[in-house]
């Protein structure tokens, strides 16, 4: 009779445990990710109507939860960034031959988003990887002539240096800010085409240091538009590159056609923007001085010109659909953890991780009370699950692996070693983290196609009930 009563209890628990694993839906997951991909957020722009109306409906689902407020003023912390609305009205062409060749935003090109505005037409010059560091032996800018005219320069930093020095970090203000100290009004990022998938014009607000250039539009091209405005040249883009990167010498010319850019906008030094703040405090009168720390981004690029928007279904409405489902399945459950739980959703992530930066830097406990920081971020796209941080917290990721093999079996081996994305900022304070996110899952990273309709929403399930899995593992 002892055993069969044995039995008869893990019987129960096993039924109880997979029922409340299996509480955690997709439809409901999907109906928070429609919300936050929605056309009336316009791609949740820190400091924007749209992320305001994110925020409030974060802070609306938590309070039904009855989840404490954890912060500063209710369930906000409040915290303040630079901030940069692209106006209508907006146009980009291409002048040659006395023909105007009219280009379509979203499809053609995006502009960086805080590109200053301006309004004007203008010669264009080819600059290379657009650097000017003459004492590396390296100086895009040498010997041409780019007053008055547009730079044309490749987005991104060459993949090797010289003679074992690195070049600065090159992020799109610090390359605008050089072509405008040599003269340049204006400057046009294009891919590598020289790459095997060569990156499409995207919406980002990476910029990098320095001060904002209010009337110095930058604009991301694609590589079509970009061999037009060659057309008539010796040479093409793809030779130029190839020549630059063989010699490690700058090869920087004069272009045929002229360029007429319109683009206004609205910028602000400093705007103020919100984490949200949730807090479940813990059952144990010990633990739950202790804290584990559950993050996901909720902003994404915005809108350019009311004429298009960055949904950011799974960058990263999916990350945010999965944590408030991870707060919901809590409030579903009659008990409370044994350690203190803190839900965030942060801001400006993709900006530069600045609401995780804020967050761990005002903590309104020691670092050395949180037991570990768990991130998701991109989770509803792709085919299987990662985990990144197992090299460096080996113990959390082998809880998450053993749950997976007892479960769905979706999480593959590889790992890393750090935090990554809003885990970044923890790890580097010395809190062990966890990134959860899936594989292959940036096909459509800062593209008008990353839509509710592209994900997978099996997969954006069977993450979220992971994460929840091992979250109550380490919680308790």
């Amino acid at each position: 009779m002892k055993l069969q009563k044995i039995l008869f209890l893990i019987s129960v628990f096993l039924f109880l445990s997979v029922s409340i694993y299996a509480q955690i839906k997709k439809e409901e997951l999907m109906k928070t990710v429609e919300f936050l991909a929605s056309k009336e957020l316009a791609g949740r722009l820190p400091g924007s109507e749209g992320y305001t109306k994110a925020a409030n409906f974060i802070t609306g689902e938590l309070a039904k939860l009855k989840i404490k407020p954890g912060g500063d003023e209710s369930y906000f912390q409040k915290l303040k960034v630079e901030y940069n609305e692209i106006l209508a009205s907006e146009h980009f062409s291409v002048i040659k031959d006395g023909k105007t060749i009219n280009y379509k935003i979203g499809d053609d090109y995006a502009y960086r988003g805080f590109t200053g505005a301006g309004k004007f037409i203008a010669p264009v010059v080819f600059c290379g990887y657009g650097l000017s560091q003459p004492a590396l032996g390296y100086d895009d800018y040498s010997g041409i002539d780019v007053k008055g005219k547009v730079v044309l320069a490749f987005k991104y930093n060459p993949k090797w240096n010289i003679d074992g020095k690195n070049f600065t970090s090159g992020n799109p203000r610090e390359k605008a800010i050089v072509a405008a100290d040599h003269g340049a009004i204006g400057i046009l990022f294009v891919s590598f085409p020289n790459d095997a998938e060569p990156q499409a014009p995207i919406g980002s607000v990476i910029h990098g240091d320095g001060e904002q250039m209010i009337n110095f539009p930058e604009i991301h091209i694609d590589l079509p538009v970009a061999d037009g405005i060659f057309s008539g040249c010796n040479h093409t883009l793809k030779d130029l590159q190839t020549l630059i990167d063989s010699t490690k010498k700058p090869f920087s010319i004069q272009l045929i056609p002229k360029v007429d850019i319109e683009v206004h906008t609205k910028y602000e030094k400093e705007k103020e923007v919100v984490n949200v703040v949730g807090m479940i405090e813990g059952s144990d009168p010990d633990l739950k001085n202790e804290y584990l720390i559950i993050g996901a981004h909720l902003d994404h690029v915005g809108s350019q010109a009311s004429k298009i928007y960055f949904p950011g279904a799974n960058d990263n409405a999916s990350g945010s659909a999965a944590l408030l489902q991870i707060a919901r399945e809590f409030n579903r459950t009659n008990e409370k953890p044994k350690r203190s739980i803190i839900f965030v959703f942060f801001a400006s992530e993709e900006q530069g991780l600045y609401g995780a930066k804020y967050f761990s830097e005002h903590m309104k406990f020691s670092k050395e009370k949180v037991r570990a920081m768990i991130n998701l971020d991109c989770v509803g796209y792709g085919d299987s699950i990662q985990i990144g941080g197992g090299e460096s917290a080996t113990t959390l990721w082998n809880i998450a692996k053993q749950i997976d093999n007892e479960n769905d079996k979706l999480l593959i081996t590889r790992t890393w070693k750090g935090g990554g994305a809003d885990a970044e900022p923890f790890y580097e304070k010395g809190i062990q983290t966890l990134y959860f996110v899936t594989t292959n899952s940036y096909k459509h990273l800062h593209m008008l196609s990353d839509k509710p309709k592209t994900l997978n929403p099996n997969l954006l399930e069977a993450i979220t009930k992971l994460a929840y899995k091992t979250i109550v593992k380490i919680a308790e």
